[in-house]
């Protein structure tokens, strides 16, 4: 009899983490290392925020807290969805999670069965598939372009759709690519979905509030209210707001839904951080200044590497709507010799070497299960960007 389950043989672990890692052991060994695989502000986390979590120590707000979420962080959810994106959900209509995997992972368990397909477009975030795999759901992937600036078409959406749907994953701003849908591009997709009624939406928003120039945001539902009553809309702080590690994700849906999210969460990790959810009613109900204003400095960083990064042979690098991600072909360069003798025959080829010739982290981008790409995350200086596009420079240009 085998000691570990069989599900684990359906996942592998996550090629962000990895980097990131792989990225701390060369410099802990003195190597000079920029590392751009993390998935995280360099901001500090508000001082009104941190000021609200301390206030919550100091009260005394130290206990075990509904499964769901406080009362005052529901509510302000509630709020949040009605002011930012005009959707009416009732505060038990909203459950707090420890970050977004949580709320993502528990909607699946809450409803997966065995042969269960989830559509998710590619690129995506490195923990869609395995999540789908681990609750025993098949997750069914639709390519997508850089010609179309990796945006899922309306006819790809129905070729993907079966009777065995279950969900379709949406994510814009996108993780990996930063791409962003419109409200027209979104009605191509609603206006699929609307045909096919035994499929649910789970639209992660996670990036809401870091789109770019004139773009504005539209969530599906929003878009498509007949949707309601089949759509779950997640969302956190982590992002927008710099609190990663506060560990606070939420989602609004269909009452029945979040019911049954918070019954598996009560057998899991019950309620998330008390303090953290107290730092988190601040972050949605207090001044949102600093948002725009960190939006502007991703914005300004965005623009710097896509040109640098265009300038570099063989690479090709379109220019995202939002997050802070770019997500440039390296097709130019595969078949070419690295510095080290050794043939790039794949991204992953092409990341390796980057990182040994030059100490520059990245993530390939068959990780994202489209390629030959890699992801850079420019939630880092721009002094720091900067070397490291030179470095890129360098080392596309030395590869024969």
């Amino acid at each position: 009899m085998a000691f570990l389950a069989d599900a684990l043989s359906r996942v592998k672990p996550s090629a962000t983490i990895a980097v990131s890692q792989k990225a701390r052991e060369l410099k802990a060994q003195g190597r000079d290392v920029i590392g751009l695989g993390a998935g995280e502000p360099d901001f500090d986390t508000p001082d009104n925020v941190k000021k609200a979590a301390i206030d919550a120590i100091n009260r005394g707000e130290t206990k075990y807290t509904p499964v769901s979420g406080i009362p005052e962080l529901r509510k302000a959810i509630s709020e949040k969805f009605k002011r930012e994106n005009g959707l009416d959900y009732k505060p038990e209509q909203t459950i707090v999670g420890t970050g977004g995997k949580q709320i993502l992972f528990n909607a699946f368990m809450a409803t997966m069965n065995a042969g269960d397909e989830v559509v998710i477009p590619a690129p995506y975030w490195v923990s869609y598939p395995e999540m789908v795999a681990l609750c025993g759901g098949t997750p069914v992937f639709v390519k997508t372009t850089q010609e179309n600036n990796f945006k899922l078409t309306a006819a790809d959406l129905e070729a993907a759709i079966t009777p065995k749907t279950k969900w379709f994953l949406f994510n814009s701003p996108s993780n990996p690519s930063g791409a962003a849908y419109s409200h027209d591009e979104l009605k191509a997709l609603t206006d699929v979905l609307l045909k096919h009624p035994h499929v649910w939406i789970l639209t992660d928003d996670m990036y809401e509030h870091l789109t770019f120039g004139d773009f504005k945001f539209a969530t599906p539902v929003e878009v498509e209210p007949k949707l309601y009553d089949r759509t779950l809309t997640m969302n956190g702080v982590s992002k927008a707001y710099a609190m990663t590690g506060w560990r606070i994700g939420y989602a609004a849906g269909p009452l029945e839904l979040i019911k049954a999210m918070d019954m598996i969460q009560g057998q899991q990790t019950s309620g998330a951080c008390s303090i953290a959810q107290w730092a988190a009613v601040e972050a949605l109900n207090g001044p949102q200044d600093f948002v725009a204003k960190n939006k502007a400095i991703f914005e300004g960083r965005r623009d710097l590497v896509v040109s640098m990064l265009n300038q570099a042979t063989g690479i090709k690098c379109p220019t995202p709507e939002g997050a802070f991600y770019v997500y440039p072909s390296c097709a130019g360069l595969i078949g070419k010799t690295a510095p080290s003798g050794k043939v790039i025959e794949t991204d992953e080829d092409f990341v390796s070497e980057l990182l040994e010739a030059e100490g520059v982290a990245v993530v390939h981008g068959s990780a994202f299960g489209l390629g030959p790409n890699f992801r850079i995350s420019y939630a880092t200086s721009e002094e720091q960007l900067e070397e490291a596009c030179k470095r890129i420079q360098r080392f596309c240009a030395s590869c024969r």
